[in-house]
């Protein structure tokens, strides 16, 4: 049996825009590093309450740069770091695919913020995270200017999405896989 025309284009779209958006070559630890470093900063100056949030967590996973693309099927991926009393204690990547109504890229900056010890815990002893199945995390979205009120956050984990650019209308992390970059 063969495929019509269109699920044949379907799929060679989304295979290019996967490979797009997969990085060329592995991220040194120290890149990864200074791309969250500015991903911080960023979200510290420019969303009100930012300070209070990251203070109040047991930790938080920086993913500063996540790209995505999709048309019909989309995939997006991304490289960060787990911090723990504002230093990073190991390195992470998080990717998902996704069938359904969407067209465009964006590329986007994420904070996941882990409020609750035992989150954070649970988290770094798995071998393999996925939102949605293994936990729930309230998104919050933020544009320039945005604020957030730290005690009005009563989940034990919260992802900031922030810096948006291009237009992606789905927006979900449900189903993103996060795993542990083992690294020399």
């Amino acid at each position: 049996m063969t495929m019509p025309f269109f699920t044949k284009l379907t799929l060679a779209f989304a295979a290019t825009a996967l490979l797009a958006v997969a990085p060329a070559a592995a991220a040194s630890k120290e890149k990864i590093n200074r791309k969250s470093d500015r991903a911080v900063s960023e979200f510290r100056e420019t969303i009100t309450g930012a300070d209070a949030v990251l203070n109040k967590a047991a930790g938080y996973l920086v993913f500063p740069s996540i790209k995505k693309a999709g048309i019909g099927i989309g995939g997006e991926h991304g490289k960060g770091a787990l911090r723990v009393g504002g230093k990073t204690v190991a390195y992470y990547s998080t990717t998902s695919a996704s069938i359904g109504f969407q067209l465009g890229a964006q590329a986007r900056r994420q904070i996941i913020v882990f409020l609750d010890q035992k989150a954070l815990d649970k988290f770094r002893a798995s071998q393999g995270w996925e939102i949605g199945v293994d936990a729930s995390v309230a998104v919050v979205t933020i544009d320039a200017g945005g604020a957030v009120d730290a005690t009005q956050l009563n989940q034990p984990i919260v992802a900031f999405v922030f810096d948006g650019k291009g237009l992606m209308y789905n927006l979900s992390l449900e189903g993103s896989k996060i795993n542990q970059i083992k690294r020399d």
